[in-house]
């Protein structure tokens, strides 16, 4: 146990990092708040008279408070059962725009 060749956390108790399968309450509130702080800087951006391509290509995403909660909590994915996959399965979900899915699903 205690020697050179001790077991990692991983070979002790098996899979580190364990990803819920629903999203909690307090993560599906910072998903939202994420999403208006996101809308209020494009926002910012367009009023301030600035005309770019990636600004042209954030006005044409829907805002928070347009979106389905099925559009703000899971994305499309064609290898999932029902299409669809829960936001915090994707890598770097934080990070991304997750905003639009193909139609009908």
């Amino acid at each position: 146990m205690l020697g050179a060749f001790r077991p990692t956390s991983v070979a002790f108790s098996g899979l580190l990092w364990k990803t819920p399968w629903k999203l909690s309450v307090t993560r599906k509130a910072n998903a939202r708040a994420r999403l208006k702080k996101v809308d209020s800087v494009i926002e910012a951006v367009r009023a301030s008279g600035v005309h770019c391509k990636a600004l042209d290509h954030a006005l044409l995403l829907p805002k928070e408070s347009e979106m389905a909660p099925k559009d703000k909590y899971t994305v499309f994915n064609p290898t999932a059962r029902g299409y669809r996959k829960g936001i915090h399965k994707v890598p770097k979900w934080t990070r991304l725009t997750l905003r639009v899915n193909p139609k009908g699903f």
